[in-house]
């Protein structure tokens, strides 16, 4: 392939709303960047895995509808994985999931660029095929990783540290949210964290700050860009959303297929930019919804 190969979780969103109504939606981290780059034009392939059940084809149904190809035989699993997402006021969600993940089969795949996150990247036994599948094509991808860090299921600590360190070490590019860095750095400033990221061989470290905007991060500086403004439902899938966008928006540049060296820094304001418009549009409706290509331009 020579477009996007997207490796990680798919579940299912039950969502208790504040007046206590629920309902359920597709999605799962990494299959929410899936969504997000197909509705944005680029060709993805997805290795993921979910069960042979009801909540399985709804997910399928649901990736093939955004024109998602799957990597791989996903049905590797018992049951399919569901996260209940509980909305407070503000639309902020918090998470309590029922969840197991391992792969069947490794691709033989060449993409442009992988991208990998959240708990698929660190939650054993598919973790050890994820950074396997991270070393095979590394030496013609650009390798992107989003922490996204869910310590209601990883638990928090020095192993899901190890964990995620393994998998910085292999990536281009790595984005973490400000409360990412206070899972895995209790206590410690936001900027001494980055710089324990870069020290373990990323060329960026991208840090999300909701509402306060996005930096990214360099050996040699750093960039800033402000959040755009949106009118919250709910902020379920919005980091997934910012780091499609970041994907799309240096495919855009030709930026992707190597380290992503060289970029100059208004060209990073606006990946960073493009990145916050698209995430703005997913917050602003229900559930894990990313916008398609025409409502960017």
């Amino acid at each position: 392939m020579t477009g996007v190969l997207v490796v990680g979780e798919s579940l299912i969103d039950i969502v208790q709303r504040p007046d206590g109504s629920a309902v359920e939606h597709p999605g799962g981290s990494a299959a929410n960047v899936a969504v997000a780059l197909a509705r944005l034009g680029r060709p993805v392939e997805f290795l993921t895995a979910y069960g042979d059940d009801a909540h399985g084809a709804v997910l399928a149904r649901h990736l093939n509808q955004s024109a998602v190809g799957l990597a791989g035989d996903p049905h590797t699993l018992d049951r399919t994985a569901t996260a209940l997402a509980t909305l407070a006021d503000d639309g902020s969600a918090s998470y309590t999931f029922d969840i197991e993940w391992r792969l069947g089969e490794l691709p033989d795949v060449a993409p442009v660029v992988v991208h990998a996150c959240s708990i698929g990247a660190v939650m054993a036994p598919g973790a050890d095929d994820v950074r396997r599948l991270l070393e095979k094509v590394r030496p013609q991808a650009t390798v992107s990783y989003d922490v996204n860090a869910r310590p209601a299921v990883t638990g928090a600590g020095p192993e899901v540290l190890r964990a995620v360190e393994d998998v910085v070490a292999l990536a281009d590019r790595v984005k973490a949210s400000d409360e990412d860095l206070d899972v895995l750095y209790p206590g410690e400033p936001v900027q001494q964290g980055v710089e324990r990221l870069l020290g373990l061989g990323p060329t960026a470290v991208v840090v999300t700050r909701g509402r306060h905007g996005a930096t990214w991060y360099t050996a040699g500086g750093r960039v800033d860009a402000p959040a755009t403004d949106a009118e919250v439902a709910d902020t379920i899938g919005a980091g997934d959303t910012f780091a499609a966008g970041m994907i799309d928006a240096l495919w855009e540049l030709g930026a992707l297929g190597g380290r992503l060296s060289g970029l100059e820094p208004s060209q990073i304001e606006g990946v960073l930019r493009h990145a916050a418009r698209a995430a703005a549009i997913t917050v602003s409706r229900p559930g894990a919804d990313p916008p398609y290509r025409h409502e960017l331009l």
